[in-house]
């Protein structure tokens, strides 16, 4: 009854209500018809009633569900209907994929390592599984939020930040050890490394910006010089060794600090996170980085610079691949320009597609690449939980990511309710 009520409100007071105002100004236009008030209201009646038109017409469109189940369904239909409805949208929103993805990938964990998410506490610091995933995703995270900006921007990838984590590390470390090979003291200011290594991300990402925002390069093209030069630059910088720091500060980054039980780049990850977000969402930037993704000559048409949006983008992409370089470096104590971010650019990627972002461009989730790169975290932790060796390990992450990036894909949904669909016709055809 109270379907029913509500239908008939919705009918007659929008209907009813347009018409009533329709006839008055009408009437109106009759009385005032010897004055110049007639010529006025007749250049504004028609956008006026099609506004109240288009208002009728939008208000029986959202509520046609309301109505039709008031006058054509029983309470029970009803009550299966508005559940039905409520699981709809649950599992059309953006993140509910990546979020099952991630949940899947644990419960494997958990059924093939029983003690996955048993936490104990070692020297003051937590250890275990679970704490090993959030820990070492933090260089992932980091990355991923970066990645996101210039594949929503732009459409395209930085297939270079694994190499200017290299380049940054390389950096920093030189200047903290003097040249030298190894060293037990700084031979300089630990910020002012922080400092250089940051920078040097700042350039190689503003280096990117230049050739695809102004240059109009392809951005796997234009990213792929730092991706081959990155690591012979850092060569450079390291003459060809491995530099040590070994100096306990210097740990600090990538390890833990004494008194917190939480390594400290979990911390700095969050701290880029919400640093991130909070630009986009207080500011009109993650708009702008859309509408460029989405239409660059659209976006020009309406004052934005593509151009700058894409700069940005770019720039603080190589910006945190700078950071992540610092705590790679920091972890191992060391710059080692070979391995530091090997191929951890693909993984960036990967946690892109797995976020549930489109790879063309456009509207981006940030959570979503966020949980998209615990995903390739926890994926990699399980399988050398199962003791898959390193050289094994890129393919069974290659599969399993083929699976879970093709149940997110709009093309395989869209199979699986026309099988859906086709089964209950079938159904419904037998029993008559």
């Amino acid at each position: 009854e109270d379907y029913k009520k509500y239908a008939a409100i919705v009918v007659f007071s929008t209907s009813g209500g347009a018409l009533i105002y329709f006839f008055e100004m009408r009437k109106y236009i009759e009385i005032m018809s010897i004055t110049k008030i007639k010529l006025e209201l007749k250049k504004h009646i028609k956008p006026i009633f099609t506004f109240f038109l288009m208002a009728t017409t939008i208000t029986l469109y959202t509520n046609l569900d309301t109505i039709l189940l008031g006058f054509f369904s029983t309470e029970e239909e009803v009550g299966f209907y508005v559940t039905a409805l409520k699981i709809k949208n649950i599992t059309s929103a953006k993140l509910f994929l990546p979020i099952v993805s991630l949940i899947l990938v644990l419960i494997i964990n958990m059924i093939k390592t029983p003690n996955f998410f048993n936490i104990t506490i070692q020297n003051g610091v937590f250890y275990g599984y679970i704490i090993d995933v959030i820990n070492r995703a933090s260089e992932l995270v980091i990355l991923a939020v970066g990645m996101t900006l210039v594949v929503a921007s732009s459409g395209g990838t930085d297939i270079s930040v694994g190499a200017v984590c290299a380049l940054a590390g390389a950096v920093a470390c030189f200047i903290l050890a003097g040249g030298e090979v190894s060293t037990d003291v700084y031979h300089a200011p630990y910020i002012t490394a922080f400092i250089a290594a940051i920078f040097v991300g700042l350039l190689c990402g503003s280096f990117n910006a230049f050739l695809v925002a102004k240059m109009n390069i392809q951005p796997m093209v234009a990213t792929l010089i730092l991706f081959t030069a990155g690591r012979g630059m850092a060569q450079l910088v390291t003459n060809g060794q491995i530099t040590y720091i070994r100096v306990e500060s210097f740990k600090m980054l990538g390890n833990s600090i004494h008194g917190i039980p939480l390594p400290t780049p979990v911390f700095v990850a969050l701290a880029v996170v919400l640093i991130t977000l909070i630009i986009l969402k207080k500011t009109a930037l993650g708009l702008y980085i859309e509408t460029v993704g989405i239409n660059n000559k659209a976006a020009r048409l309406v004052g934005l610079s593509p151009v700058f949006i894409q700069f940005i983008a770019y720039a603080f992409c190589g910006l945190l691949a700078g950071l992540a370089g610092m705590i790679v470096s920091s972890r191992v104590y060391s710059a080692d320009a070979n391995n530091a971010g090997l191929n951890i650019e693909l993984d960036a990627i990967l946690a892109v597609a797995l976020g549930g972002n489109s790879l063309a461009g456009g509207k981006f989730s940030l959570l979503g690449s966020v949980i998209g790169a615990y995903t390739i975290q926890a994926l990699t932790t399980t399988l050398y939980a199962m003791s898959v060796s390193a050289d094994q390990l890129p393919v069974y992450k290659a599969i399993v990511v083929v699976i879970i990036v093709s149940l997110q894909s709009k093309e395989f949904i869209k199979i699986i309710r026309g099988f859906n669909l086709n089964k209950k016709k079938a159904e419904v055809a037998h029993e008559r």
